[in-house]
């Protein structure tokens, strides 16, 4: 089996280490409010772009205008992205006539519901279904019960066809604009979305044309993997789809293992965020924050700044954090 997960190397403006070996610290927002709460979500990675999971509060040391904060002054504590976050994962299945007039349908229905069940305990997944038709197909709506979703997979197994054909290109646009929608009408001020594509062809319908799947993939945030089956698929079409990974599986039993190999993928992306929170000992001006991370012998570090104008003692770093809903500029 062959994959390829291409990663984004994003402008980061808030990064501060030297080197192919050090980490790579990039701010998604961070929150300020009294008493003297700060609070800071931010990935981090490696020069190379893999994730990096596991660190503790301990890992991080925090700089006011250069100066260490001390660990017990500051309680600092790393906080359940859940208060503030939401991920959703829609994973779209290619039943086109290829698809559901071949024995690998239970394989399918077996590795669409282990990927839910796997995904679905920290994130809500939905699960959508595509011929050559216009419209895509729910088959689960997003739910935060992995179960549920694992369940609603074994619907795939009697999928009725309406169009043989495939339409790729347009099930690709809709399921971004599915996404868009839902996470639109989140409560949470961090919103994150992420599309799966499982396929064993090409774009046949040519309802929507490249350049139209083109500008819709450039104007999203969300994450889009590809998984590619068997021997009509188009690898470079796949490829400029899967702009965040890409797996491709040319032996149609081991779809499973595709299914497995790109859920364990997202899974360590997903663990590369962290929410550190802390209380500031400043009581008033602009200051400076520097958050430097240490992990594997490697250390990174981002900075911002912020205003304590009005600080006070008996801060809970548990408090949950006051994100903008608009998120900062990059």
């Amino acid at each position: 089996m062959r994959s390829f997960f291409p990663f984004l190397l994003l402008a980061l403006t808030f990064v501060a280490c030297g080197g192919r070996s050090g980490l790579r610290l990039k701010r998604i927002d961070s929150s300020v409010q009294k008493p003297s709460n700060i609070a800071v979500y931010f990935t981090v990675e490696t020069q190379d772009g893999e994730p990096v999971a596991g660190l503790e509060a301990e890992s991080f040391q925090i700089f006011e205008d250069g100066k260490l904060v001390s660990v017990h002054e500051s309680k600092q504590t790393i906080l359940n992205p859940e208060v503030a976050t939401e991920h959703l994962t829609l994973l779209l299945v290619d039943m086109s006539g290829s698809v559901t007039e071949s024995d690998d349908v239970p394989t399918i229905v077996a590795g669409a519901s282990s990927f839910a069940e796997r995904l679905g305990q920290y994130q809500k997944v939905a699960i959508y279904a595509f011929d050559g038709r216009k419209e895509i197909v729910p088959i689960s709506e997003f739910s935060a019960s992995s179960g549920r979703v694992a369940n609603a997979a074994e619907k795939l197994d009697g999928f009725n066809s309406k169009d043989p054909s495939t339409n790729l290109n347009g099930a690709v646009v809709e399921a971004l604009a599915v996404l868009d929608k839902k996470l639109s009408r989140s409560k949470m001020p961090l919103r994150f979305g992420t599309l799966v594509v499982f396929t064993d062809g090409s774009d046949r319908a040519s309802r929507v044309p490249k350049e139209q799947l083109q500008e819709a993939l450039e104007a999203t945030d969300h994450e889009v993997y590809v998984i590619g089956v068997g021997a009509e698929i188009d690898e470079n079409e796949l490829h400029e789809i899967g702009h965040t990974g890409v797996v491709i599986q040319p032996k149609r039993q081991e779809i499973s293992k595709a299914f497995e190999e790109t859920a364990t993928h997202i899974e360590s992306m997903s663990q590369r965020y962290y929410l550190l929170g802390y209380c500031s000992p400043a009581r008033a001006g602009e200051h400076r924050v520097k958050i430097v991370a240490n992990g594997a012998g490697q250390s990174g570090s981002l900075s911002y700044e912020f205003s304590a104008q009005g600080f006070r003692p008996d801060c809970n770093p548990e408090k949950k954090p006051n994100f903008s809903l608009t998120r900062p500029s990059e």
